[in-house]
């Protein structure tokens, strides 16, 4: 029975050392030399067009990989040298010879003498169990070369079993997934999960930032327990949020085929990978499979003073309206981000002063370390003669794609600083509460610097006394939205009169319906109603919009129906036209609106049927499969005829993110006594203004004063010229994506989208005493460029895409009041004119000598010009206005 048992023993023992395949992972055999053809592909190209017309390149080489170790105590363990030879670089798709960059030029001219023997030195990986373990390498050699080694060792790594693990290649530590069949086994790498060390940032708005969709899949074919033929793919595709037809991708491909073995030499004897590897060669250092990240520089880029030079007549106050202004802005900021503090203060010191409030915004856009601490050592708050400098400078701050905590911390400590210009103090503040509101959206609430701005402003808030600096707070945390401001808001809103009351209440319309507790319900409704104080129209119809964007009860919306025909005669017009524009509009309360309908006394012709000139409606500008877009107009005049408040918004909306694009309300109080009118119930006290207040791209900023006072008011219309008020001019960057990408191959690739704006809104509010009129008149004027550039850089070439989009564009909202007879005719209109849209896609390929490969192809065409509908009544009344029309458009004052 012994003598049984051991020879047993002996027979499993001898089965074991000559029998392979019983290993968890691929295994080579023994004095072998597997010759493999080996290629890696990159593709560039728009989304869904064919590979056939990309841009891209091409490396094929041969592969020998031979067993030099394996652990005498575990078949599972191993040594494997592979060695790349016979390389060649070439296009990825053929080209005419005119058309081909590689022409003429052998492997060691396109990618270097130098770097071509690093490549093609050996380099040993430990598998175990089917893992790359340990990645031997040569310690001085370019981290590109290395890369793509890594790329050609990734490939090795394979289980034999179906199920997930968490992998360590080329791409980081990665989530795997192994399906296997018979002698294929199909790997899916979830790209997303992958840790490794990423740059870049994205815009801080979803609708104008950039998706990604990124999927990796590897398929093998194995014969004797090796590889037989390894096929991997990676796609990387960027939409542009916005318009999902500005779109890139990024395909990289590899394949390793076996064409031969043959016999080759025998393994090297030893206990130990390490020391095996230290006998074949003792440069061999091991490494990690995770790429190294590879920067190369551009030889004969522009130094930023050049560059500057280059693009500076584009950048004058009068061109701002253009698209070569935005397209000018946005080259000028990616070369901002390339400079020094030294360089950028060179720039800024040197040039003229009409100038000088565009290179403002180029340089706090770019946000990095070096153009913040540049400008804020350039601005000089102390300086009140350089205002206008430091508006730009705040408004670029909260117009911030990607804010830092440093710029919220820098502009806190200038905040509590010497500031000579007050309403820069004022803009300085709001512009704080922008930033805390972006920072609190990426989790950054926290933050030590946010959490000193958010103290500052609530107990600031609480201890003022001056109506001035309670308005300033009041409207810092407008923009921040926090949830612990609400009861402070309640209170001013309700408590307080005139602008306090009425910045208070907008502030709370401006919050996510979510955050309308009840609390805040019954405080809009007690304002609304005047439970407990008598209110102004502006105030009291402000509440009635939250309650009715908050999802109203049946009784809110059953209490405010009740009241109309109780209120002032414009008020119940102004209300009734917010009721209609509810049902057509089909808003979120619209069914709860229905339901209180359905009851007479709710809805019947005396309540319906009053008369006025106030207005609500709502429409649709774009509707779209990407995006929608609506404005809202609405206009509310005092009992007396005067204008009290028109209001524009904008909003733009996908499937899952909304952006309050613009909104330009124009306000005017107080006017009575110049036309002998009686002031409206509420508003007997109030002091004679006009003013214009704006949001633009969810930032509020500081509202603009016509005239404050009777007597300013004489003064202004004595002495007007009818050039209207400038509230906002400049240029935005509103999309900023920048991301880099790891290929498996060994490239570095990246995805950069930028989206500037040259925007230049003005208005104004004018009337006649003599012809008993009043005109109010916003023009927007804009252009914007958004350009995309996706790019594989190889060190040794450069393949990619840039995408470019420009648009410009005039909107204007005019609306004209005739008071000299009773009901009074007010026409509204807004008109956008006829503007061009250009669209242009450039593949290119490069190499470092200068030798380029470029197709362009772009489509130009004109977007007509439109007045949008509003409602009917207004069609109406604007054919009385006109036909009633007189020269007292030439006599206005």
């Amino acid at each position: 029975m012994i003598l049984l048992t051991v020879l047993f023993l002996c027979i499993i023992s001898t089965y074991s050392a000559s029998v392979k395949g019983h290993t968890t992972g691929p295994s080579l055999s023994n004095d072998k030399i597997y010759t493999f053809s080996y290629t890696a592909e990159v593709y560039v190209d728009r989304a869904k067009a064919s590979l056939k017309k990309s841009a891209g390149y091409r490396i094929s080489s041969d592969v020998d990989v031979n067993l030099l170790w394996r652990n005498p105590d575990n078949d599972d363990d191993q040594l494997v040298k592979v060695t790349i030879k016979n390389v060649q670089v070439e296009n990825v798709n053929e080209r005419p010879a005119a058309k081909n960059i590689f022409k003429g030029k052998n492997t060691e001219k396109i990618i270097g003498k130098e770097y071509l023997a690093a490549l093609q030195r050996p380099m040993v990986l430990e598998l175990a169990r089917g893992k790359v373990q340990n990645f031997y390498s040569y310690q001085n050699e370019h981290a590109f070369t290395q890369n793509l080694k890594r790329g050609l060792a990734s490939l090795f790594q394979l289980q034999l079993h179906s199920g997930t693990s968490r992998e360590v290649d080329i791409s980081g530590k990665c989530n795997t997934t192994y399906q296997v069949r018979q002698d294929q086994v199909t790997k899916i790498k979830a790209l997303d999960s992958c840790e490794i060390e990423k740059t870049g940032f994205t815009s801080h708005n979803k609708i104008l930032d950039v998706s990604t969709k990124a999927t990796s899949a590897t398929i093998y074919v194995l014969e004797d327990s090796f590889f037989k033929s390894i096929k991997a793919e990676e796609n990387y595709v960027f939409f542009l949020n916005s318009r999902r037809k500005t779109n890139a991708k990024i395909v990289s491909k590899q394949r390793l085929e076996l064409k031969s073995v043959q016999a080759g030499p025998g393994l090297i004897a030893g206990k130990q990978a390490a020391g095996v590897v230290k006998t074949l060669d003792s440069n061999y250092v091991s490494m990690s499979l995770v790429a190294e990240t590879v920067k190369s520089e551009c030889k004969k880029c522009p130094s930023l003073s050049e560059h500057w030079q280059s693009i500076k007549e584009y950048m004058h106050p009068e061109k701002l309206s253009k698209a070569e202004a935005a397209r000018s802005f946005l080259s000028f900021i990616q070369n901002i981000r390339k400079a020094t503090k030294e360089e950028i203060l060179q720039v800024i010191k040197s040039e003229k002063k009409e100038l000088l409030p565009q290179i403002v915004d180029a340089i706090t856009s770019a946000q990095t370390p070096e153009s913040l601490e540049a400008i804020l050592e350039f601005l000089d708050f102390k300086d009140a003669s350089t205002s206008i400098l430091q508006e730009r400078f705040l408004y670029a701050c909260g117009f911030a794609s990607h804010p830092s905590e440093m710029l919220l911390k820098s502009l806190t400590s200038k905040f509590k600083g010497d500031i000579a210009n007050e309403e820069i103090r004022e803009t300085l503040v709001i512009v704080m509460g922008a930033l805390i509101r972006k920072l609190c959206d990426r989790e950054g609430c926290k933050l030590p610097a946010v959490v000193e701005a958010k103290k500052l402003i609530l107990n600031r808030l609480e201890k003022a006394k001056k109506d001035d600096n309670v308005k300033m707070y009041l409207l810092a945390l407008k923009n921040a939205l926090l949830p612990e401001a609400i009861p402070l808001l309640l209170k001013y809103a309700e408590s307080e009169e005139g602008h306090i009351s009425n910045t208070a209440a907008t502030a709370i319309q401006r919050y996510d319906p979510s955050f309308l507790t009840d609390e805040v319900r019954k405080t809009m409704n007690r304002i609304y109603h005047q439970n407990r104080k008598v209110h102004e129209k502006t105030v009291r119809t402000t509440a009635a919009a939250i309650i009715l964007n908050s999802n109203p009860t049946y009784m809110e919306v059953k209490n405010i129906l009740l009241s109309i025909g109780e209120l002032p005669l414009e008020m119940n017009k102004y209300m009734l036209s917010m009721i209609q524009d509810i049902l057509q509009f089909e808003m979120p309360s619209s069914k709860t609106v229905r339901r209180v309908l359905k009851d007479m006394r709710s809805h019947n012709y005396e309540r319906f049927s009053k008369p006025g000139s106030s207005s609500a409606y709502s429409g649709y500008i774009i509707r779209g499969p990407d995006i929608s877009s609506t404005y809202s107009l609405d206009i509310l005049y005092s009992g007396s005829g005067i204008l009290r408040r028109s209001n524009l918004n904008i909003h733009i909306f996908d499937r899952n993110a909304q952006l309050h694009a613009g909104q330009v309300v124009i306000e005017a109080q107080g006017l009575e006594t110049i036309i002998a009118a009686t002031p409206d119930e509420g508003e007997e006290n109030l002091d004679s203004f006009a003013g214009m207040s704006a949001i633009l791209f969810d930032v509020q900023l500081r509202p603009v004063t016509f005239f404050q006072g009777y007597g300013d008011l004489m003064s202004k219309m004595l002495s007007a010229t009818g050039d209207p008020i400038n509230v906002v001019k400049g240029l935005l960057l509103l999309t900023d994506y920048s991301q880099e990408f790891q290929l498996q191959s060994g490239p570095r690739a990246s995805a950069d989208f930028q989206g500037g704006l040259a925007i230049d809104i003005s208005g104004g509010m004018e009337f006649s005493l003599w012809y008993r009129e009043s005109k109010t008149n916003v023009k927007n004027r804009v252009a914007m460029f958004i350009s995309g550039n996706t790019e594989v850089d190889s060190f040794f070439i450069k393949t990619g895409m840039e995408t470019t989009l420009e648009v410009e564009t005039t909107l204007d909202f005019i609306s004209t009041v005739q008071f000299s007879q009773y009901p009074f005719l007010v026409c509204m209109q807004m008109d956008r004119v006829e503007s061009p849209f250009r669209h242009s896609v450039t593949k290119y390929e490069s190499l470092p000598s200068g030798r380029r490969y470029t197709a362009r192809k772009g489509t130009a065409e004109p977007l007509a010009g439109c007045e949008y509908p509003l409602h009917q009544e207004n069609s109406n009344m604007c054919r009385k206005v006109f036909s009633t029309a007189s020269d007292s458009s030439s006599s206005w004052f």
